[in-house]
């Protein structure tokens, strides 16, 4: 079963993914690096100002359900951080290709995407020889028996765009239907009041386990 993320815990989960990849020297991060990567103005969608404590205690929800690992340096109180979600180590929950790695690591910064635009920004992440590439190594993560538990699913394509979209599951279940609308490309569509109330509720759900989560760990700490 797919674990279910928040938006700051996915690009927090992201930010570890690209930056394992492309700056291995700097890891683990320390929470002044992961803060910056999470705010960066470029390659990030949407862009984000989350201050210190936003990312140190969404890493520590994270660390509660073993997703993240933080080392703890007793002497100078620095701690770093490392994702243990996503790779090919034997620690990772969910195993991958180097090439499954840049998809999911794009999906999580910067939304969802076309096999050309994956591509195109997969930069020092992955050398893909062509759009063929990406599609054959995303689809292989989708699982049309059991789409709720796929890690990506696809879209259906938009008029006026080339190749569908693919996206994640890991913020939770996505119905493809819903999120290829024309409104997510610019055109306004009226409200769906059920979908407005179920997303409502998720959003209350999620910041309520963050917050037990939140407590137990703040309980272990002080014990």
């Amino acid at each position: 079963m797919l674990p279910k993320l928040t938006d700051v815990e996915a690009r927090i989960i992201g930010c570890l993914m690209e930056k394992s990849v492309t700056t291995p020297d700097q890891m683990p991060l320390t929470l002044n690096a992961l803060t910056n990567a999470a705010n960066q103005k470029s390659a990030r969608e949407p862009v984000m100002s989350l201050t210190k404590v936003d990312v140190q205690r969404a890493a520590r929800a994270l660390a509660v359900r073993s997703l993240l690992h933080i080392e703890e340096n007793f002497k100078n109180g620095i701690d770093k951080y490392r994702q243990r979600l996503c790779g090919a180590g034997q620690f990772a929950d969910i195993k991958l290709t180097k090439a499954q790695f840049a998809i999911v690591t794009l999906l999580l910064l910067r939304g969802p995407q076309t096999p050309g635009e994956l591509r195109a920004r997969a930069g020092r992440l992955y050398d893909f020889p062509d759009n063929d590439a990406v599609g054959v190594a995303a689809r292989e993560l989708i699982d049309p028996d059991d789409t709720e538990n796929a890690l990506l699913v696809q879209l259906p394509r938009t008029k006026g765009r080339k190749d569908a979209e693919f996206m994640h599951q890991l913020c939770g279940v996505i119905d493809p239907a819903i999120e290829a609308r024309p409104a997510r490309h610019g055109a306004k569509q009226p409200a769906d009041p059920r979908r407005i109330a179920e997303l409502e509720q998720k959003v209350a759900e999620l910041e309520a386990e963050n917050a037990r989560l939140y407590e137990r760990l703040e309980a272990q700490y002080n014990s």
